[in-house]
């Protein structure tokens, strides 16, 4: 038994053309068809709106500050 997953695309008139493998010897063979409706990809993508991102005023410290990572950990590192 083998399981393979893959995306189909259905044809109007409902059939649906598989490309299998060279793997799979030739003859019959059983197959089990899924159809999931909620995992197909979706061709339209709906526009989400910008991040708000609140902007916080420190006063306490100096403007001059920069907080990079030497000045934070040293020559040690962390």
């Amino acid at each position: 038994m083998k399981s393979m997953q893959m995306t189909a695309t259905v044809s109007v008139d409902g059939k649906l053309v598989v490309q299998l493998p060279p793997s799979i010897p030739p003859g019959e063979h059983r197959v089990v068809l899924v159809i999931d409706y909620g995992s197909a990809p979706s061709t339209t993508r709906i526009p989400k709106p910008p991040l708000r991102m609140n902007v916080l005023r420190w006063e306490a410290w100096p403007a001059e500050s920069t907080f990079r990572r030497e000045e934070l950990y040293g020559d040690e590192g962390r």
